[in-house]
């Protein structure tokens, strides 16, 4: 059977993409339907919950970051093993850069490139008819975009869905459901966003109250009647979007080391790689059969006390990086430097492998593409590698150190953001979180 796709998308952050689509997902799962899901735009904590209520590995989309044949690639691979792909976006559906167009990292660039119809989520809490004037609009801003339907979010009553419902009608839109606003379902959140999937601990239980109240709330099958086969250029191939670091990766993979994109994954694997993870947290080191070690992104000022007092974890990554190359984004950059102070002021030593100090006591966020361009050879390429990806992170640095910069920066605009990371012998850190390679600077 074709894989048939749709785009849960909304006008904005916060109105209810997330829940609703993890409710679509779990109860098309227990259905029995072969469901997987998807993210637009630069995301991990999203795709982990995906994961979790599918059982099927979540990939990110992203119009900017990746080059075409790579986003089609990805798609082709989203779309394997699955009958349907429910893909959830990410800000408003229109929302990204101001160009190029059709790559500006927006969600709609995604729908319309693969002709997935979009099912808008509004959140109508303080409104009634005048939700139609919003959903019009988005049905109308785009003629490439298909608005396929709408799902009433955080409603207050049966005669407030009605209210809504009747105003969307009059405008040619059916509505496919209508969801009350359940305390119950909310999820726990933090600085970068929802708590991660590993640590929620009633995940299944929450599993079974999504899929539940989407069964009582929405219209599955008018849903399922919605979704379309994603348009793919033939043959779509799948390229790598990150050449591996080495033979056997060591890959740190734990709750303060959990940011690790599934196409950077499968792209490694493709290319004959193999990852072994293993936990700092649990003061673990690489493992000394391997010939590459990765330092994810994710929580590590949560756990500093516990990484600094991993005295078998520092002392074996350090013996690991006097012949073998060590790469640490954002998170793992962190922990690479001499200290982390978390935010309560409390300053905890780290590997010192590189000369930064960083803080949480004042947080400030730095947030958006990024494109760099090597300067030396790393684990992430020679020099003169230029790679796209996303910076998000609340820490700041408090010492830059001594290290040479490990590249230079520009943002989504193309705009100097001047040099970013660091790099000593065989270790290199940034804050950048890389999605692709898309060459060498000429």
């Amino acid at each position: 059977m074709m894989t048939r796709g749709l785009m849960i998308a909304a006008p904005r952050s916060g109105g209810g993409k997330t829940t609703l689509t993890l409710a679509l997902l779990a109860a098309l799962r227990r259905r029995g339907v072969a469901v997987r899901g998807a993210k637009t735009g630069p995301d991990y904590i999203d795709p982990a919950f995906h994961e979790a209520l599918t059982g099927r590995t979540s990939l990110n989309l992203d119009s900017w970051a990746m080059p075409p044949h790579l986003l089609d690639g990805v798609m082709a691979q989203a779309q394997a093993g699955c009958d349907v792909l429910v893909t959830e976006a990410s800000m408003g559906l229109f929302d990204g850069l101001m160009e190029p167009a059709g790559a500006r990292g927006a969600p709609a660039d995604i729908a319309a490139r693969y002709g997935l119809p979009v099912l808008l989520v509004l959140d109508i809490s303080g409104q009634g008819q005048s939700a139609a004037a919003t959903a019009l609009g988005f049905a109308t801003l785009d003629p490439a975009v298909k608005i396929a339907g709408v799902i009433l979010n955080r409603v207050g009553s049966p005669r407030h869905a009605a209210m809504a419902t009747q105003a969307m009608q009059a405008i040619g839109l059916p509505v496919l459901g209508a969801f009350g606003r359940e305390a119950q379902l909310e999820l726990p959140e933090r600085h970068l966003g929802l708590v991660q999937a590993r640590e929620h601990g009633g995940l299944d239980a929450l599993a079974e109250r999504l899929a539940t109240q989407a069964e009582r709330d929405l219209d599955l099958d008018a849903i399922l009647a919605c979704a379309a086969a994603p348009r793919l250029p033939a043959p779509a191939s799948s390229p790598c979007a990150l050449p591996p670091p080495g033979q056997r990766i060591a890959v740190a993979d734990d709750a303060a080391f959990s940011f690790l994109y599934a196409h950077i994954i499968a792209g490694w694997r493709q290319a004959g790689a193999e990852l072994q993870p293993f936990s700092p947290l649990a003061d673990e080191g690489p493992g000394e059969d391997c010939d590459a070690c990765w330092l994810p992104g994710g929580y590590p000022e949560l756990h500093a006390g516990r990484l600094a007092a991993a005295s078998h974890f520092r002392t074996s990554l350090a013996r690991f990086a006097r012949t073998r190359p060590v790469h640490g984004e954002c998170g793992g950059f962190m922990v690479l430097g001499e200290s982390l102070t978390d935010k309560a002021g409390e300053t905890h030593r780290m590997t010192g492998l590189l000369g930064h100090a960083t803080s949480f006591a004042t947080r400030r966020m730095n947030l958006g593409y990024r494109s760099a361009t090597l300067r030396e050879g790393c684990a992430i390429g020679p020099a003169g590698t230029v790679l796209r990806g996303h910076e998000f992170h609340y820490a700041t640095v408090t010492d830059p150190g001594l290290d040479a910069p490990l590249a230079d920066m520009t943002d989504g605009y193309g705009v100097d953001r001047g040099t970013g990371g660091a790099r000593r012998g065989h270790v290199s850190g940034t804050f950048f979180h890389v999605l692709s390679t898309l060459g060498h600077a000429a």
